[in-house]
């Protein structure tokens, strides 16, 4: 089944603000890398858009950042709407 044109634009939204937040944390690839337990290839590759997270995943990623999921889920819906 082919993709929907606003899955695409949900995803390019859903990776812009990963590395958004992980930005504004102060927290490098390789620093996040290690708090999670995984490669900085690892990180590059979500944040590029090529790997994708599930939610334990991306709540890990969101604490890691000192986000919480619920508020990032709260800004994503805001710019997806």
């Amino acid at each position: 089944m082919p993709k929907k044109s606003v899955h695409q634009e949900e995803h390019a939204v859903l990776v812009r603000l990963l590395k958004e937040v992980r930005l504004a944390s102060g927290v490098t690839q390789v620093g996040l890398a290690e708090a999670l337990g995984r490669s900085q290839s690892h990180i590059s590759d979500i944040e590029n858009g090529t790997r994708r997270l599930d939610l334990i995943q991306l709540r890990e990623y969101c604490l890691a950042c000192g986000v919480s999921l619920v508020s990032f889920v709260k800004r994503f819906e805001s710019e997806v709407t």
